[in-house]
């Protein structure tokens, strides 16, 4: 099977490497705007060969969107069109409802397979690009009924290579609750970051008083906004939603300080304490 990847950097070159790993693909064909990610991927081996978008399209059998969601949203409608009826593309993003939108009337959304493994990391380019990333994650397709049978079957054997289980769910279902436990996540590390950053000004004590807990806590601020940014804007309502109840919460936490309302600190603590049922099963 010849893959084609658009946006060969930590998730496409991943999924590159992997199914090549398994002889799923036999063939992968890299199309990025950067030249340098290009030469990258080609030296390790995460593609065979470089094109532009039509031809790399014309020579493939399945085509992986693996670019940032606003980016996403407009070149899929292109892809499509320059698609035939055998070919298979699905998407990679963080968010799926303004992706599925754009090409709802499209001719060929048929050929299009909404997808989002739930695994990503800090990270960014080919030189990231980790084989085994997806073992044991979830992927995630949505609004399958919206597909062909032979692209969802396609989608899935996929996934299955990946390591990955499926789930199923609608779009608006699935940015829902990526906003819950992912997004959220990410604003929450920014913020902390910048709270550190303006309070402490001595960078060499952050450096040396640094613990695991801080670090592993505001590791995902150093994710770039070229990603993050076009995601909290697709998912802007469900983001500020979610934000709110996390604002409510701290506020909690700094009543029952100014108060010395101890007991009630524990009981927050405490509640908090239920999340490790639902982590460790």
């Amino acid at each position: 099977m010849k893959l084609s990847i658009i946006g060969v950097g930590l998730i496409g070159g991943s999924i590159a490497l992997k199914l090549k790993e398994k002889k799923i693909v036999d063939f992968v064909c890299g199309i990025d705007n950067s030249q340098d990610n290009l030469n990258e991927a080609l030296a390790l081996n995460i593609i065979d060969e470089k094109a532009d978008l039509e031809d790399g399209i014309k020579n493939s059998d399945v085509i992986i969107i693996a670019i940032p969601v606003d980016a996403t949203r407009k070149i899929l409608p292109k892809v499509l069109d320059l698609m035939s009826d055998s070919q298979t593309v699905m998407d990679v993003g963080s968010t799926k409802a303004g992706i599925v939108e754009s090409v709802k009337n499209h001719a060929r959304r048929s050929r299009f397979v909404a997808f989002h493994p739930m695994w990503g990391t800090e990270n960014n380019g080919p030189k990231s690009a980790i084989a085994e990333s997806f073992s044991g994650k979830a992927g995630v397709i949505c609004n399958r009924e919206e597909s062909a049978q032979d692209a969802i079957k396609m989608v899935e054997t996929i996934v299955e290579s990946l390591d990955m289980h499926t789930i199923f769910m609608n779009a608006e279902a699935h940015d829902l609750h990526t906003a819950y436990i992912s997004h959220i996540s990410h604003i929450t590390s920014y913020a902390l970051a910048n709270t550190v950053l303006e309070k402490e000004k001595e960078e060499d004590t952050i450096f040396q008083l640094a613990s695991s807990g801080f670090s592993s806590t505001v590791r995902l601020a150093k994710s770039h906004p070229e990603m993050w940014v076009p995601i909290f804007k697709q998912n802007k309502e469900n983001v500020l939603d979610v934000l709110n109840e996390h604002i409510s919460q701290l506020k909690k936490f700094k009543s029952a300080l100014e108060k010395e309302n101890f007991e009630y600190l524990g009981e927050l603590i405490e509640n908090a304490n239920k999340i490790r049922g639902i982590l460790d099963k």
